[in-house]
């Protein structure tokens, strides 16, 4: 059961650093910098697209932390 686990967490980080690695940075290039197209709408989200990149990695972070806890829970 262990084993499974671990592979489900290495599975887990790894999709989760390709989530993290596909958001665009808040600060990016000299618009960023100016605060020229934020992208924040009238209901406070940028496209479509970045607001399910952001659910996705919200629900595999906690994913990851929830497997974490019971990863540990089996080891002690």
């Amino acid at each position: 059961m262990e084993t499974i686990l671990s592979i489900i967490q290495v599975i887990i980080a790894v999709i989760l650093i390709f989530l993290v690695l596909m958001h665009s940075g808040k600060d990016s290039g000299l618009s960023g910098a100016f605060g020229v197209g934020t992208g924040a709408g009238p209901l406070g989200g940028g496209s479509m697209v970045e607001r399910n990149l952001n659910r996705w990695t919200i629900f595999f972070s906690i994913l990851f932390v929830l497997n974490t806890i019971v990863l540990l829970k089996k080891l002690a």
